[in-house]
């Protein structure tokens, strides 16, 4: 590897600069991996080979595992209300670095991009003090990106380019969880969920350890799981623990609704995909502006007091000082035009 930063194309960087929102994948210890929809709101740094996101210190159990193992990718795959008209699916793998505490600095200098994507920021002595922690108590998670593939249209389909490190050989199956395979929640809940949500995403853990998210659409169900429809080559055959993702979201970020899951993936040789769930969640936000940022703000005060009393953030500032001494990975495969 030289060091050098990843560099990308102006049609991928129009898909990074301009979408509003993409989806997050991290690793789970078991060797799983977990999707989740993100506001990226045009958050990166080219010159540096760098994309990212801001979540909240009231999910303590995302940031220790993107601590705990750095391999994390952004799946851009709408364009929905966001600035670019372009048609690819670009995804973004990448080793994360997470600021636990970010300057207000850094916060106000990201805030002309989130203005751009979701409106002036709402001010006032009422409104600072309710978005106080939801604005600026924000942790920022930094991706360095080690390659970038896009394909020719957001269902992934074609033949894909590749900007970095060369794109890895076939994962092979994992050995399956001791409490069997099957679907440990209700399938047909699952999909009646899932239905009317429009985004839909499965990951999986690639064959050099980071993370692939794919669109996906779904065929039906059964007693085994949901039966997934993905373009060919996309999943590797075999078992795996996996990802799923179906999510919605208007203008502005209102009005948001997501629903996702771990669980079991299995591909035939064939390609037919099912997917057995085994754990389910899912949230939907207000589809009014100021109710939406009266939610947001008591969430991340609750958010917030919950990580004091708990004292998340010294948890896991000690994690990623033990993490930093750690031996870094083995070098990725050299680098592909």
């Amino acid at each position: 590897m030289t060091g050098e930063p990843v560099r990308w194309p102006d049609e991928v960087e129009e898909v990074i600069r301009d979408d509003l929102a993409a989806a997050a994948a991290y690793l789970t210890p078991a060797g799983g991996a977990v999707v989740t929809a993100v506001g990226t709101v045009g958050i990166h740094r080219r010159e540096a080979g760098e994309v990212g996101f801001t979540t909240s210190l009231g999910f303590p159990k995302k940031l220790e595992r993107i601590i705990t193992d750095p391999h994390v990718t952004l799946a851009y795959h709408s364009r929905e209300h966001g600035f670019s008209t372009s048609p690819a699916f670009v995804l973004v793998q990448g080793r994360a670095s997470v600021d636990l505490t970010p300057s207000r600095e850094r916060f106000e200098a990201t805030a002309p991009l989130a203005e751009r994507f979701i409106g002036p920021v709402v001010r006032g002595p009422v409104w600072d003090r309710l978005l106080r922690e939801y604005y600026y108590e924000r942790v920022l998670v930094d991706i360095t990106a080690q390659r970038v593939v896009a394909w020719p249209d957001l269902s992934a389909a074609g033949d894909p380019q590749v900007y970095g490190a060369q794109w890895p050989g076939v994962a092979a199956p994992q050995a399956p969880p001791k409490n069997g395979t099957g679907p440990r929640v209700d399938v047909v809940r699952a999909a009646a969920r899932i239905a009317g949500l429009p985004h839909r995403l499965l990951a999986y853990r690639g064959a050099d350890g980071f993370p692939v998210a794919v669109p996906v659409e779904l065929a039906g169900h059964d007693a085994a799981g949901l039966r997934l429809v993905v373009p060919p080559g996309l999943l590797p055959p075999g078992g795996r623990r996996a990802g799923l993702l179906a999510h919605a979201y208007r203008p502005q970020l209102i009005g948001l609704s997501t629903r996702s899951f771990t669980g079991w993936l299995e591909v035939t040789g064939d390609g037919t995909a099912v997917y057995a769930p085994h754990t389910s969640k899912g949230f939907v936000a207000p589809p009014r502006k100021k109710l939406l940022l009266v939610s947001n703000g008591l969430f991340a005060k609750y958010g917030m007091w919950q990580a004091r009393r708990q004292g998340t953030a010294e948890r896991l500032e000690r994690l990623a000082a033990e993490k930093a001494g750690a031996r870094p990975d083995p070098e990725l495969p050299s680098r592909a035009g």
